[in-house]
């Protein structure tokens, strides 16, 4: 198994009740893999702050995610800038607790549950993946409203609009008495 780009073990033994911070940084190097794995034209920053404890059902991760990142509009291909600030609450359980095909009924106040084998928790993976999750799937540049009309493309509202029972009314005119 290849070790993920950004990796920040925490050894479970040294995990308590109480609660403990750990603070984490991506260097440039890890940062310029993750942006090639994410697809992301760059990634500036990207740290997690993590207050870890033991607890009866596993290890929790609760804190923040944070990054600045560009990414590409899916229209244009123009940089689109985009900060991250990201909550984060995580629950680690070991691999064969996890329940493999098993429906689970999740919870608003439930934690993510994150499966971990060996000695070690990865806090590094675990805000990688949280930050990749808060990155916005579609970005636009302010440029694409205005290359997508340019193609016939209409908004959501026009579109609404133009299949409205109303729009075949439109082209009628008014009518006189």
């Amino acid at each position: 198994m290849v070790a993920p780009e950004f990796s920040r073990p925490e050894r479970i033994d040294t995990i308590g009740e109480r609660a403990r911070r750990v603070a984490i940084e991506a260097t440039p190097d890890e940062r310029a893999a993750l942006a090639q794995r994410f697809g992301l034209a760059a990634l500036d920053a990207l740290s997690a702050d993590f207050e870890v404890r033991r607890e009866a059902a596993g290890i929790t991760a609760t804190g923040q995610v944070r990054g600045a990142v560009t990414q590409h509009c899916v229209v244009t291909g123009d940089p689109v800038p985009a900060a991250i600030d990201e909550m984060v609450a995580l629950r680690f359980v070991p691999e064969d607790q996890l329940g493999a095909g098993e429906e689970i009924e999740i919870e608003g106040d439930a934690l993510d549950t994150i499966g971990y084998a060996g000695g070690a928790i990865d806090l590094g993976e675990a805000a990688a993946e949280t930050f990749a999750l808060a990155l916005d799937p579609f970005p636009r540049s302010p440029a694409a409203a205005q290359v997508l009309r340019d193609a016939g493309v209409l908004s959501e509202e026009e579109a609404a609009q133009a299949n409205s029972p109303f729009a075949a009314l439109k082209g009628l005119g008014t009518v006189r008495r």
